[in-house]
Formats: C-alpha cells, sequence, structure tokens
C-alpha cells in the first residue's frame, strides 16, 4: 500500500516542481509580489512535509535548507535577487534527481549541490549573521534560528478518521513540532470506540500541544500546511515568552482544555492564564487565527471536481472504445445488409452512442497544452544566458487541448525550434541596438485550435532567414542543382533537410544540421506539417500543424481497383472528377486545372501498380501539405468514415507512404496514406527521371 502513496507522492512532487519553476520565473519579473514568495514557500514546504512521510529523507532536509531562505524572504528580511533565483532553480534540478532515485545523476551533481549549500549558508549568514545547527538534525545546511526569543503556542490537532488513507502519519507532524522548540504533548483517546468496534485504519487520537518556540505563527502553521483540510486544527499564540508551566500546572491545563467545547482566542488565552506564572499576558501582540490562505476554498472546490487517474487506465480506455467504434461499423454494415428495420433502427442508436462515447473518451485523454508551455521558460531564460542575449518568451493560447500523446511527443521538436529561433534568430543586445531594435528580443509561442488540427506557432523578431544563403549552402551541400527555381516556401522547407545548416559555426547549442532535421521527422510522424515564412531584418514564423488525436480520427475511405485506402479528413480540401478529357488536355502532365489553379496529382493506381483499367471518370482528392495543394487520383470516393488507426506489424512497418490500417465494417483492410510522404516520394521520382 506505501508504494502506491510513494507512487503518487512523486506525481504530486513532480507536478509542484513544474509549478514552482513557473512561479520562481515569474518572481523573478515581479521580486515584490507578496502571492507569488508566499505560493512559492507553500509549494517548498509542502515538498518537505510530505516527502519525510513517504521516506524521502534527503529531499526532506534539502528542501528544508531552501524553505527556510524563503521564509526570511516572506518575512521581508531578505529581497529576491537574480542569485536567489539562480540558486534556487539549480537546486529543483538536483530535488528532481533525488526524486527519481537516479543515483548516477545524483553522483554527478554532488560537487553542484555543496556550492548550492554554500550559497544558501552565505544568504542565511548575510541575515542573521550566524547559523545554527538544532538539537536532533541533521540535514545538508543547519537550520537558521529566527530568534533567541521564544513565545508560547497552543496547538489542538484532531486528525479525521481517515486520514491514514492519504498516507499520512500524525506522528511525524508532531515530531516535527519538536524540532521547532520544547513542546508538551497531551494525547487524547477520550473518543477511542470500544475494541469490538476499533478499526485500526482509522484514526481516533486528539492532539493538544503547548508549544515554547522562537519560530513565527505562520512557521507553525506550515507544519499542517498538507493535511489541514484532513483534520480540525486551532493554533495560537498565547504567550510572548517560553510557557512557565510547571508539571502541575501542565496538567491542570490540559484537563481542562479536554474538558472545553470552546477553542477560540479568547477562551484558550483565558484557561492559559489561570494556571501560568505570570498572569500579564500581551493579548494585543496575539495574531489573528483565522487562515491566512485564501486560495484555500478555491482548492477544495477543485480537489472536489477533479479526480486522479493513472494515465495507463485512460489509455486503455481509449483502446476499448476504438475497439467498440470498429464493432459498430460492422453492425451497422451488417444492418444495412440485412434490410431488417428494427435493426437498422437499433444500428443508428448504437452509432450514436458510440460516437459520443468516442468524443467523451478523447476529451478525457485531452490536455491543456500549456503544460508544455510552461517548461520552455526556464529554456530561454538559461540558454539566453549562456549566448549572452536578452529574450523574453511570450506564451499565448496555452488553454488549447491536444491528446496527451501527442503533447508528448511534440516537446522534443518544440525545445529545437526554439533553441534555433534564439540561436540563429535573435541577435545580440548590441546588434538589435544598431538595427534600431529594443535591446530584448521577443519570442511568441502562440497554440489555437483549426478544425481537426492545433497550429503552433514560434515567432520571433530576429534577424530573419538570408534567402540566398539558405540557397547556396543548398547548392554546396548537393540538395538543390544550380539551375533549379525554388518559390519561397519550397526554398525554406529545405532548411528541415538531414545534416542542413548554415550555422557559421559548431556550437554547443546548434550548426550541426540535425535539429530541424529531427523536428521534420517528428511532425512526419505525426501525421503534421511543418511551414517556414521569413522576411530578413523582421523575423521569422514556423507554423506546426497537429492533428488533435493519433487514436480515433474522421478519415475519407477511397477506392482504388478493390483495395481501400484513408485519408486524413483534416487534411482534405476538396475532391473533383477528372474525365479523359482532362486527361488529353494535360497532355501526358499529372496536373489538373482547379478553378484557374494548376494542382499536381499523383495517380495512385499507377503509383501502387494495381492491375485493371481505369474508370472512365475517376475522382481528384485534394490536400493541403505545407500550404502547397496536391491531388490524390482514386478510382472513387467511398466517404467518410470512422477510423480507428493501428500500426503495422514488424514486416509492413517500414513501407514507405502508408502510416497505419484500419478495420472496415465489413472486416476488409484499409490502410492510412501517408500524404508528406508520397508527395516526397513522387517528386523524387519525377527528379530521377528527368535526370
Amino acid at each position: 500500500m506505501i508504494d502506491q502513496h510513494r507512487i503518487a507522492f512523486k506525481e504530486e512532487a513532480s507536478e509542484l516542481l513544474v509549478e514552482l519553476e513557473s512561479s520562481l520565473l515569474e518572481l523573478e519579473k515581479f521580486p515584490d509580489d507578496k502571492e507569488l514568495i508566499a505560493k512559492v514557500f507553500r509549494a517548498l514546504h509542502t515538498i518537505k512535509g510530505s516527502s519525510g512521510m513517504f521516506g524521502y529523507d534527503d529531499i526532506t532536509m534539502f528542501t528544508h535548507d531552501v524553505e527556510s531562505i524563503f521564509d526570511f524572504v516572506r518575512s521581508g528580511k531578505y529581497a529576491v535577487n537574480k542569485e536567489l533565483i539562480d540558486i534556487t532553480l539549480r537546486s529543483l534540478d538536483y530535488i528532481k534527481a533525488m526524486l527519481e532515485d537516479d543515483a548516477s545523476k545524483i553522483l554527478s551533481e554532488m560537487t553542484e549541490a555543496k556550492e548550492l549549500i554554500q550559497a544558501f549558508r552565505n544568504i542565511a549568514n548575510s541575515v542573521k549573521g550566524t547559523v545554527q545547527t538544532p538539537k536532533g538534525k541533521t540535514g545538508v545546511i543547519p537550520e537558521v534560528i529566527e530568534s533567541s526569543n521564544q513565545s508560547t503556542y497552543y496547538i489542538r490537532f484532531k486528525p479525521f478518521e481517515d486520514i491514514f488513507m492519504s498516507g499520512t502519519n500524525p506522528v511525524f507532524l508532531i515530531n516535527e513540532l519538536r524540532g521547532l522548540g520544547s513542546a508538551k504533548i497531551r494525547a487524547n483517546i477520550s473518543s477511542f470506540p470500544h475494541y469490538s468496534d476499533f478499526n485500526p485504519e482509522k484514526s481516533y487520537t486528539v492532539w493538544n500541544i503547548i508549544l515554547s518556540s522562537s519560530k513565527s505563527l505562520d512557521t507553525i502553521k506550515d507544519v499542517f500546511i498538507f493535511v489541514e483540510d484532513d483534520a480540525e486544527l486551532v493554533v495560537l499564540k498565547i504567550d510572548d515568552k517560553a510557557s512557565p508551566l510547571d508539571e502541575v500546572g501542565e496538567k491542570l491545563f490540559f484537563n481542562e482544555i479536554d474538558a472545553a467545547t470552546d477553542y477560540s482566542e479568547k477562551n484558550i488565552k483565558s484557561i492559559y492564564s489561570v494556571f501560568t506564572l505570570n498572569q500579564q499576558i500581551n493579548f494585543a501582540k496575539t495574531k489573528d487565527i483565522e487562515r491566512t490562505d485564501n486560495t484555500r476554498t478555491h482548492q477544495e472546490v477543485e480537489a472536489v471536481s477533479s479526480l486522479r487517474v493513472s494515465a495507463d487506465k485512460v489509455d486503455h480506455l481509449v483502446n476499448l472504445v476504438g475497439e467498440l467504434v470498429t464493432l459498430q461499423a460492422q453492425l451497422t454494415s451488417a444492418a444495412n445488409l440485412s434490410g431488417i428495420v428494427n435493426l437498422m433502427n437499433i444500428s443508428e442508436s448504437v452509432e450514436r452512442i458510440t460516437w459520443d462515447l468516442r468524443d467523451s473518451a478523447l476529451n478525457i485523454r485531452m490536455l491543456p497544452i500549456g503544460t508544455t508551455f510552461g517548461k520552455f521558460n526556464r529554456l530561454i531564460r538559461d540558454l539566453s544566458r549562456d549566448l549572452g542575449k536578452e529574450v523574453e518568451l511570450i506564451a499565448e493560447g496555452a488553454e488549447t487541448e491536444l491528446d496527451k500523446t501527442v503533447i508528448e511527443k511534440i516537446s522534443d521538436p518544440l525545445i529545437h525550434l526554439l533553441r534555433n529561433s534564439l540561436d540563429h534568430g535573435i541577435e545580440s543586445p548590441e546588434v538589435r541596438i544598431a538595427a534600431g531594435k529594443n535591446r530584448v528580443g521577443k519570442i511568441k509561442l502562440k497554440a489555437f485550435q483549426s478544425g481537426g488540427n492545433v497550429i503552433i506557432q514560434i515567432t520571433d523578431d530576429g534577424a530573419g532567414v538570408d534567402k540566398e544563403a539558405v540557397r547556396k549552402k543548398a547548392i554546396a551541400s548537393g540538395v538543390l542543382p544550380p539551375e533549379t527555381e525554388l518559390t519561397e516556401s519550397e526554398l525554406f522547407s529545405l532548411v528541415f533537410s538531414a545534416g542542413f545548416s548554415t550555422a557559421a559555426e559548431i556550437t554547443n547549442v546548434s550548426g550541426r544540421g540535425v535539429g530541424m532535421d529531427v523536428v521534420k521527422r517528428a511532425i512526419d510522424g505525426l501525421r503534421g506539417s511543418i511551414e517556414m515564412k521569413s522576411v530578413q531584418g523582421v523575423g521569422t514564423t514556423i507554423s506546426l500543424k497537429i492533428p488533435l488525436t493519433l487514436a480515433i480520427i474522421d478519415g475519407l475511405l477511397i477506392q482504388v481497383a478493390d483495395e481501400y485506402f484513408i485519408l486524413a479528413l483534416s487534411s482534405v480540401e476538396e475532391c473533383i472528377e477528372l474525365t479523359s478529357k482532362d486527361t488529353e488536355a494535360s497532355h501526358g502532365r499529372n496536373i489538373v486545372s482547379v478553378r484557374g489553379e494548376i494542382v499536381p496529382h499523383i495517380r495512385l493506381r499507377e503509383f501502387f501498380q494495381f492491375p485493371g483499367e481505369k474508370p472512365d471518370i475517376e475522382q481528384v482528392v485534394i490536400v493541403g501539405i505545407n500550404g502547397n495543394r496536391i491531388g490524390f487520383t482514386v478510382d472513387s470516393v467511398v466517404g467518410q468514415h470512422q477510423t480507428v488507426l493501428k500500426t503495422l506489424g514488424a514486416l509492413y512497418r517500414n513501407i514507405e507512404g502508408i502510416s497505419g490500417a484500419t478495420i472496415l465494417g465489413d472486416g476488409r483492410i484499409a490502410l492510412m496514406l501517408d500524404v508528406q510522404k508520397l508527395s516526397e516520394l513522387e517528386e523524387k521520382e519525377e527528379k530521377t527521371q528527368v535526370a
């Protein structure tokens, strides 16, 4: 059971680290934002508290040291600066390594970790002058003692009965309180049921504590920040001095507390004052006990309206829905062939429910692309520092949703494109100023939905692409024959060729000609397209067109001879007829005139070498590829088809032009056409024939 909780902890901690990184980068821009400071502190405290519960003691101690410094920030004793943000971000990387149990990475970063420890120690010394190691602590950096003046606090902690189900052990929290000062603890077990009704998986104990500590009221409350929604909690400052209660006074106080029903500030102070040697209690300095975290109500609502589910379970659900879609197609086919009206009506109802279920299952797997956008802020910050440039990343459309699988596969291509924009596109501050630009370059990352696709654009206001330099490089590398004339779009597409790079020298960032080729292959693998537009001296825009999902798509079913194929409906623009007269007018060339526009087309019957005669009237399905239009000539267009894609077996996986397969209602197989690859193969064959 604990292993399940450890897995859940690692997932939640990973999400917290991502949010923490984003908050730190935001805090660097707005260092005086108290809400951001509080958010960072809460995240650090949550990681620290929860990691200890699940055996990650190294994370607990390391995070405790980082948290101590941000407690200074929160109390106004230390100001946020670039140095603090730098070392905290590096600390997050080290915490990630410990969270992943990556021993080799931990060892490799041990030297850097020691440097971080020393950096935090220097900050602590600058604030307090000295640092001391608290009794019983063995952390990597000594805890900073806040003050030599101690105050007295009363804590009443009554966990809800089911608190153990979340993996929480209240004893760990009590022990953490002991580490904050001198604690006198009373465990009230009066609510324990009869042994016959006792459930060892439930909590029945109420904890009453008197704590003498130099820590602030907020620090005491933060011990329970991870479980405050799972317990009744009262935390009060009841004396500005250490508790003078002796053993008798302590026993009398706890007896009175056990009998109390009013735990208001006034009543607790009144009870305490009766048993203290010093009756002079300063009520004016006592802080308000009401909860200061105003975001908790919102979090409670979210907790009720959301549910954490394993990704594997969601994937399994989508796979089952895919099988159901295939069976539904078979049912529809059988019902239509039978001619039985009642069966056809049932088939239509099943089809409608299946489509609704398909949409619901796919929506469950849809995530906002902002989950990927968020991590690029750190990339741009670190890379611009290494390159000596000043760059601002602007993200738009983070709420746009994509299939989880697509988001995972699009991350690396986006990293390559952003690195390329920063290295090749954005100029140095001096060059930008000389060109009359703002010294700070801008890279805009924008996402929006367009039909069944998502468009992602990466735009920079840098130097742009030199078309003549691209042409010369393409000719020199043998990619482009010297006499070939290309459109601007075709010329820019050469940038994505394998081994192509216009960088003057090889650096750690670019110059080897592998990044853009990787991008193209990744986008092709997603059945997407990529397009570049650039104006020299103004900037560059790279647009990615990605399908919303890879699992179940709307397809256009086409037929050639006795075989069936599928085209992604999202890429289809229109269908036209092609007669023998049209073919004769083209004089042997595979082109067709569409409202005055010449569109090339590929005859699939010839491409796949199917035997037999073509029909008198063929159909040309025109699709859009990277801003261009190309047609696919087929015998007939059957119509729209709900397509559940299946991967090809090992023997057929490397066949070019085919990206998958689906099962039709009558049990036959239809192959999914890779329009991008077919276009490239046809173009390559034409060049070979010309040569």
